[in-house]
């Protein structure tokens, strides 16, 4: 059962303020507090350093460079020193494009990586647009490069469109299993696109698909958002290529949310999901958006206004918790219904997704659940050095999907 309606809490939210304003006269702990831009930038700097979300694969000498014209929280200024950055690196690509392919496309996601960063966590301002944009034709121009070809599908969608990312294996016979992999609050189709071409030599393919109200999504995040996700699984029963017996979805954070659900509604299409500390019911509630998700220090920055820019008419931290609990599965009486098999991944010290909610998933539906617990991890999982998210991605969630799949493969093939 969710609580009782919410009362009204005084106080804009401002996407471009880091909620600093509007936290002034909450009564929240001293570290729910959002982080101060110097503060933010030591953490980026050593979380760069050390492999560490959102700055996994960013060189830290570029890091600590665009901050040097960073000196607040402004969206555009963000932007703009990152994108300054990566424009070096956008054109070195285009010019080694020609004579090294090699190089051009290493270049290439360099230049998405920051300018990826520059619009993080949304992009809520036109610069951090602009870098959005950019990111896109950068990760593109790599894309091009790789074999087997990355292939941009649009898919018809309620007088819109769905834009994803499909990557099949590199001369697979016959048809074969294939990924829906559903990018997070603020990642996006173009960061699963280049960790699912690990999974390309086991002869399992995948297509990308930005969350509801993120990146190119035709539609904001809601209570029935999910349908977007069934449209693609009718897509993909029409490509010759894959077979419709076989397809798995894999979801991360927010990610899972929609992955948990479509592991409920379409079990009877789904043959294996994973889903990475799935939001299931504490997070919706006021007092966790209150106490935990505002100011949350294991997010970099912004997840107050993160998770409002997703949806429809949330400006506040009111509108949020308002919506926030009809997202719950316990209130839409979905948990507890048959599910495809899943593995559920979550870590045990998650601050921005209760372990609880795992274990709720866990003991509840029609069929045995697999899962992996870290003891010692946060969210998703994640250890830092120890158990890194590409670690996990190749030591627990391959696997599981190679054998869940029925790939019949002793040893990876060549991609």
């Amino acid at each position: 059962m969710i609580r009782k309606e919410f009362h009204q809490r005084a106080g804009r939210l401002l996407l471009a303020s880091a909620l600093a304003a509007a936290l002034a006269g909450a009564p929240l702990a001293q570290e729910q507090r959002e982080r101060t831009i110097d503060e933010i930038k030591s953490e980026a700097i050593k979380r760069s350093e050390n492999g560490m979300y959102p700055l996994i694969g960013l060189d830290s000498a570029d890091v600590r460079e665009a901050f040097t014209s960073i000196n607040s929280t402004d969206n555009d200024q963000w932007a703009a020193g990152f994108s300054a950055v990566a424009d070096r690196y956008m054109a070195q690509a285009k010019a080694a494009e020609a004579t090294d392919p090699a190089k051009a496309s290493a270049l290439y996601v360099r230049a998405w990586r920051l300018y990826s960063f520059g619009r993080w966590p949304v992009p809520a301002s036109a610069g951090k647009q602009r870098a959005y944009g950019k990111a896109l034709e950068a990760f593109l121009a790599h894309a091009r490069l790789q074999d087997p070809p990355l292939e941009v599908v649009h898919i018809p969608f309620e007088g819109s469109e769905i834009v994803g990312y499909l990557r099949l294996p590199k001369n697979a016979k016959g048809p074969m299993p294939v990924v829906i992999a559903i990018s997070g609050l603020d990642s996006r189709k173009e960061d699963l696109s280049e960790n699912f071409g690990a999974i390309l030599p086991y002869g399992i393919g995948f297509i990308g698909i930005d969350s509801p109200g993120t990146g190119q999504a035709p539609i904001k995040a809601s209570e029935t958002a999910e349908r977007m996700f069934s449209r693609v699984i009718d897509y993909l029963q029409t490509r010759p290529e894959v077979d419709k017996t076989r397809i798995g979805m894999d979801g991360q954070s927010f990610g899972a949310y929609w992955a948990t659900k479509l592991a409920i509604l379409e079990h009877a299409r789904l043959k294996a999901v994973v889903v990475q500390s799935p939001l299931i019911d504490a997070p919706f509630q006021k007092d966790f958006v209150i106490n935990k998700t505002l100011g949350n220090r294991e997010y970099l920055f912004g997840l107050g206004p993160a998770l409002m820019s997703i949806y429809e008419g949330a400006h506040t931290v009111d509108d949020l918790t308002v919506i926030f609990p009809k997202m719950s599965l316990i209130y839409q009486h979905l948990l507890g219904k048959p599910t495809a098999p899943m593995l559920i991944i979550a870590g045990a010290l998650d601050t921005q997704v209760p372990v609880s909610d795992a274990y709720l998933l866990l003991g509840n539906g029609d069929v045995p659940k697999e899962a992996w617990i870290n003891p010692q991890g946060g969210h998703l999982g994640r250890q830092v050095k120890v158990w890194p998210d590409p670690v996990i991605f190749r030591q627990v969630i391959i696997p599981w999907l190679v054998r869940s799949l029925d790939v019949m493969q002793s040893a990876p093939a060549h991609p």
